[in-house]
Protein backbone atom coordinates (compact mmCIF):
# COMPACT_ATOMS: atom_id res chain seq x y z
CA UNK A 1 0.00 0.00 0.00
CA UNK A 2 1.09 3.45 -0.63
CA UNK A 3 -1.44 5.66 0.09
CA UNK A 4 -3.59 5.61 3.63
CA UNK A 5 -5.76 3.13 3.43
CA UNK A 6 -8.81 5.45 4.65
CA UNK A 7 -12.07 4.92 2.98
CA UNK A 8 -10.47 1.97 0.44
CA UNK A 9 -12.93 -1.10 -0.18
CA UNK A 10 -11.97 -3.95 -1.95
CA UNK A 11 -14.61 -6.42 -1.98
CA UNK A 12 -16.70 -8.96 -4.43
CA UNK A 13 -19.10 -5.99 -4.38
CA UNK A 14 -17.26 -2.76 -3.89
CA UNK A 15 -13.94 -1.29 -5.53
CA UNK A 16 -13.41 2.32 -3.96
CA UNK A 17 -10.96 4.19 -3.73
CA UNK A 18 -10.22 7.94 -1.91
CA UNK A 19 -8.70 10.48 -5.00
CA UNK A 20 -5.15 10.35 -5.10
CA UNK A 21 -4.89 6.50 -3.76
CA UNK A 22 -2.72 4.10 -5.15
CA UNK A 23 -3.09 0.54 -4.04
CA UNK A 24 -0.32 -2.54 -5.02
CA UNK A 25 -2.14 -6.13 -4.50
CA UNK A 26 -0.18 -9.05 -5.20
CA UNK A 27 -2.17 -11.08 -7.27
CA UNK A 28 -2.22 -12.99 -10.66
CA UNK A 29 -3.33 -12.31 -14.00
CA UNK A 30 -6.72 -14.35 -13.52
CA UNK A 31 -7.36 -11.79 -10.33
CA UNK A 32 -6.80 -9.01 -12.89
CA UNK A 33 -9.26 -10.02 -14.80
CA UNK A 34 -11.53 -10.09 -12.45
CA UNK A 35 -10.99 -6.95 -10.79
CA UNK A 36 -11.64 -5.84 -15.00
CA UNK A 37 -14.95 -7.25 -14.92
CA UNK A 38 -15.76 -5.92 -11.44
CA UNK A 39 -14.79 -2.18 -12.87
CA UNK A 40 -17.11 -2.77 -15.92
CA UNK A 41 -17.23 0.43 -17.29
CA UNK A 42 -16.00 2.32 -14.82
CA UNK A 43 -12.84 5.10 -15.25
CA UNK A 44 -12.05 5.06 -11.40
CA UNK A 45 -10.04 3.32 -9.97
CA UNK A 46 -7.59 2.89 -12.95
CA UNK A 47 -6.06 -0.31 -13.20
CA UNK A 48 -2.87 -2.34 -14.42
CA UNK A 49 -1.07 -5.42 -14.01
CA UNK A 50 2.60 -6.09 -13.93
CA UNK A 51 3.92 -9.59 -13.30
CA UNK A 52 2.87 -10.74 -10.11
CA UNK A 53 1.35 -7.25 -9.20
CA UNK A 54 -2.19 -5.24 -9.55
CA UNK A 55 -1.91 -1.18 -9.13
CA UNK A 56 -4.91 0.45 -8.61
CA UNK A 57 -5.26 4.31 -8.91
CA UNK A 58 -7.61 6.61 -8.21
CA UNK A 59 -6.36 10.32 -9.70
CA UNK A 60 -6.73 13.48 -8.58
CA UNK A 61 -8.69 16.46 -10.53
CA UNK A 62 -5.75 18.01 -11.40
CA UNK A 63 -4.91 14.23 -13.38
CA UNK A 64 -7.42 14.69 -15.78
CA UNK A 65 -6.99 18.29 -16.39
CA UNK A 66 -3.44 17.86 -17.39
CA UNK A 67 -4.21 14.93 -18.90
CA UNK A 68 -7.07 16.69 -21.27
CA UNK A 69 -4.61 19.69 -21.55
CA UNK A 70 -2.15 17.62 -23.49
CA UNK A 71 -4.51 15.80 -25.57
CA UNK A 72 -5.60 19.12 -26.78
CA UNK A 73 -2.36 19.64 -27.08
CA UNK A 74 -1.39 16.96 -29.29
CA UNK A 75 -4.49 17.57 -31.61
CA UNK A 76 -4.03 21.52 -31.74
CA UNK A 77 -0.08 19.89 -33.20
CA UNK A 78 -1.59 17.36 -34.96
CA UNK A 79 -4.49 19.52 -37.07
CA UNK A 80 -1.33 22.30 -37.86
CA UNK A 81 0.43 19.49 -39.11
CA UNK A 82 -2.46 18.66 -41.58
CA UNK A 83 -2.03 15.12 -39.73
CA UNK A 84 -4.56 12.44 -40.18
CA UNK A 85 -4.98 10.60 -36.29
CA UNK A 86 -7.19 8.32 -34.09
CA UNK A 87 -7.43 9.16 -30.34
CA UNK A 88 -8.87 6.82 -27.80
CA UNK A 89 -9.53 7.47 -23.88
CA UNK A 90 -10.39 5.51 -22.02
CA UNK A 91 -8.73 2.56 -23.51
CA UNK A 92 -6.96 -0.98 -21.49
CA UNK A 93 -4.30 -2.25 -23.37
CA UNK A 94 -3.72 -5.80 -22.12
CA UNK A 95 -1.39 -8.86 -23.92
CA UNK A 96 -2.45 -11.90 -22.15
CA UNK A 97 0.44 -13.93 -23.99
CA UNK A 98 2.69 -11.47 -21.92
CA UNK A 99 0.37 -10.81 -18.75
CA UNK A 100 0.88 -7.01 -19.35
CA UNK A 101 -2.46 -4.67 -18.88
CA UNK A 102 -2.12 -0.85 -18.71
CA UNK A 103 -4.24 1.82 -18.89
CA UNK A 104 -3.12 5.22 -20.46
CA UNK A 105 -4.58 8.73 -20.16
CA UNK A 106 -4.52 9.17 -23.78
CA UNK A 107 -3.36 7.14 -26.88
CA UNK A 108 -3.03 8.60 -30.71
CA UNK A 109 -2.74 6.60 -33.36
CA UNK A 110 -0.74 8.71 -36.02
CA UNK A 111 1.61 6.75 -38.23
CA UNK A 112 -0.88 3.61 -38.29
CA UNK A 113 -4.46 5.67 -38.23
CA UNK A 114 -5.38 3.33 -40.80
CA UNK A 115 -5.32 0.02 -38.96
CA UNK A 116 -7.89 1.10 -36.24
CA UNK A 117 -10.50 3.21 -38.48
CA UNK A 118 -14.08 1.91 -37.68
CA UNK A 119 -12.75 -0.61 -34.68
CA UNK A 120 -14.75 -0.95 -31.79
CA UNK A 121 -12.32 -3.05 -29.95
CA UNK A 122 -8.15 -3.42 -30.58
CA UNK A 123 -6.15 -6.73 -30.54
CA UNK A 124 -3.30 -5.59 -28.84
CA UNK A 125 -1.64 -9.14 -29.67
CA UNK A 126 -1.79 -7.79 -33.33
CA UNK A 127 -3.11 -4.85 -34.19
CA UNK A 128 -0.37 -2.20 -33.95
CA UNK A 129 0.38 0.11 -30.89
CA UNK A 130 -0.25 3.70 -30.80
CA UNK A 131 1.73 5.43 -32.12
CA UNK A 132 1.98 8.08 -29.22
CA UNK A 133 0.65 7.66 -25.45
CA UNK A 134 0.22 10.44 -22.65
CA UNK A 135 0.64 9.66 -19.06
CA UNK A 136 -0.16 12.07 -16.88
CA UNK A 137 1.95 10.75 -13.22
CA UNK A 138 1.01 13.05 -10.07
CA UNK A 139 1.01 9.50 -7.46
CA UNK A 140 3.98 7.80 -8.61
CA UNK A 141 2.14 5.08 -10.81
CA UNK A 142 3.49 5.22 -13.80
CA UNK A 143 6.05 3.44 -14.71
CA UNK A 144 8.07 3.79 -18.38
CA UNK A 145 8.88 0.16 -18.61
CA UNK A 146 5.46 -1.21 -18.79
CA UNK A 147 5.15 -0.10 -21.91
CA UNK A 148 7.62 -1.77 -23.08
CA UNK A 149 5.43 -5.37 -24.43
CA UNK A 150 3.38 -2.99 -26.38
CA UNK A 151 6.79 -1.39 -27.88
CA UNK A 152 4.35 2.61 -28.27
CA UNK A 153 7.66 4.22 -30.10
CA UNK A 154 6.49 7.68 -28.27
CA UNK A 155 5.40 8.43 -24.65
CA UNK A 156 5.06 11.72 -23.32
CA UNK A 157 4.81 11.25 -19.16
CA UNK A 158 3.97 14.49 -17.41
CA UNK A 159 5.63 14.41 -14.10
CA UNK A 160 6.05 17.26 -11.32
CA UNK A 161 4.85 20.06 -13.89
CA UNK A 162 7.31 18.64 -16.91
CA UNK A 163 6.87 16.97 -19.43
CA UNK A 164 9.43 14.17 -20.43
CA UNK A 165 9.48 12.46 -24.05
CA UNK A 166 10.25 8.86 -24.12
CA UNK A 167 11.08 7.00 -27.03
CA UNK A 168 11.76 3.71 -28.08
CA UNK A 169 15.60 2.99 -29.32
CA UNK A 170 16.07 -0.71 -29.47
CA UNK A 171 14.98 -2.67 -26.29
CA UNK A 172 14.38 0.33 -24.41
CA UNK A 173 13.65 3.95 -23.30
CA UNK A 174 15.10 7.00 -23.58
CA UNK A 175 14.21 10.25 -22.97
CA UNK A 176 14.41 12.61 -26.01
CA UNK A 177 12.97 15.15 -28.43
CA UNK A 178 9.71 14.16 -29.85
CA UNK A 179 9.69 12.98 -33.14
CA UNK A 180 6.52 14.63 -34.40
CA UNK A 181 6.79 17.78 -32.51
CA UNK A 182 10.88 19.18 -31.60
CA UNK A 183 9.76 21.93 -29.41
CA UNK A 184 6.36 20.31 -27.28
CA UNK A 185 8.17 20.38 -23.98
CA UNK A 186 8.24 23.93 -24.32
CA UNK A 187 5.20 24.20 -25.66
CA UNK A 188 3.62 22.06 -22.84
CA UNK A 189 5.41 24.32 -20.23
CA UNK A 190 3.92 27.11 -21.22
CA UNK A 191 0.56 25.84 -21.78
CA UNK A 192 0.53 24.35 -17.99
CA UNK A 193 1.67 28.38 -16.82
CA UNK A 194 -1.55 30.04 -18.38
CA UNK A 195 -3.71 27.21 -17.51
CA UNK A 196 -2.76 26.92 -13.99
CA UNK A 197 -3.04 31.30 -14.10
CA UNK A 198 -6.00 31.16 -16.20
CA UNK A 199 -7.99 28.45 -17.45
CA UNK A 200 -7.15 25.40 -19.98
CA UNK A 201 -9.19 26.87 -22.69
CA UNK A 202 -7.09 30.10 -22.68
CA UNK A 203 -3.64 28.00 -23.06
CA UNK A 204 -5.25 26.35 -26.53
CA UNK A 205 -6.34 29.35 -27.58
CA UNK A 206 -2.27 30.99 -26.78
CA UNK A 207 -1.25 27.99 -29.06
CA UNK A 208 -3.03 28.39 -31.75
CA UNK A 209 -2.66 32.62 -31.56
CA UNK A 210 1.29 30.75 -31.26
CA UNK A 211 1.21 28.74 -34.05
CA UNK A 212 -1.02 31.32 -36.47
CA UNK A 213 1.80 33.70 -35.53
CA UNK A 214 4.91 31.46 -36.37
CA UNK A 215 2.76 30.53 -40.18
CA UNK A 216 2.07 33.92 -41.12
Amino acid sequence: MISPEINTVITPERIELPPGAVLKLLGSWQDYLWLQRQLGDRTVPRIKYRLGEIWLMAPLPEHGRDASLLADIAKVLLDRLEQRYDSFTPITMSLPLAQRGIEPDYCFYIENWRSVVGKNRIDWQNDPSPDLVIEVDVTSYTDINDYLPYKVPEVWLLKNKQLLVYRLQGENYAITESSYFPNVREIVRQCLLIASEQTTSEAIKWLRNFLHSKGS
